[in-house]
């Protein structure tokens, strides 16, 4: 029986994925897509297989994820994979995962088809891995493709502390009075010290596993996009998935806080 579904999925599902990109409108499509890729240990655990094996499942889906986005002229994406709450999970755990995550990164560099920039804290994390994730960027720089933000050790209150503290900086060594500072210049100022300045802020927000929460993710930057969530586990996300998220997305009527 589970053959016979799987024979009839893989006929239909190319024609239904193909209905669906047709039926998009390349007018109200996102620039900017922020992937919140999560469920790669319960995706392990309901297949019976240990957790290193979640991540590397989860992990051999980036590139797919990127190649659809490509095929929809989408300009820039971030993705979300390892938070710096995770930093704290036993190192059994911890060090496979950093592991599978900078193959993944240093294979994406190698294909030079997207240019990578690491967001989050990279002072959190163990020296050779920054450098790693730093390599893939320089490797990238002058790739004329889709901007990748690689989210390792991030989190979106530590972002907005780190912008806050270069702002507190700049103006004790400038010896600025605080009362020169209005709330918009400071959220200027800020907003050009996040890990993603100078950079579109995210249409679409897409999180896997069913979970529907921000959990810290581009808090200062999320403050207008759309949320999509999908109950597929992040290794289980499928382009139909993908497809189905900018189909909602489009049909959305964005006020963008108006």
């Amino acid at each position: 029986m589970a053959d016979w579904k799987d024979g009839v999925r893989r006929v239909l599902y190319p024609a239904y994925e193909a209905r669906l990109q047709a039926r998009l409108d390349s007018a109200k499509l996102p620039q900017h897509i922020g992937v919140m890729l999560d469920g790669n240990r319960r995706w392990a655990k309901a297949v019976g297989r240990d957790t290193a094996h979640g991540h590397r499942a989860g992990a051999a889906n980036i590139e797919p994820l990127l190649t659809w986005c490509d095929e929809v002229g989408t300009e820039v994406v971030t993705l979300w994979l390892l938070s710096t709450d995770n930093l704290n999970r036993p190192a059994a755990e911890l060090e496979p995962l950093l592991q599978i995550i900078t193959e993944a990164v240093d294979s994406l560099a190698d294909q030079r088809r997207w240019r990578l920039h690491p967001v989050g804290a990279l002072d959190l994390l163990p020296p050779q891995v920054a450098e790693r994730l730093k390599a893939a960027e320089e490797a990238t720089r002058d790739v004329d493709g889709m901007l990748v933000n690689v989210a390792v050790g991030y989190g979106g209150r530590r972002e907005i502390a780190d912008a806050v503290r270069g702002l507190l900086h700049e103006v004790v060594a400038n010896d600025i009075a605080v009362e020169e500072l209005t709330p918009e210049h400071i959220a200027e100022e800020i907003e050009g010290r996040l890990y993603t300045a100078g950079q579109p802020d995210p249409d679409l927000v897409i999180r896997t596993s069913g979970e529907q929460r921000l959990g810290g993710f581009l808090l200062w930057q999320s403050a207008k996009s759309e949320f999509y969530f999908c109950e597929a586990y992040w290794p289980d996300f499928r382009r139909v998935d993908f497809l189905r998220a900018l189909r909602a997305y489009a049909q959305r009527e964005r006020r963008l806080g108006r």
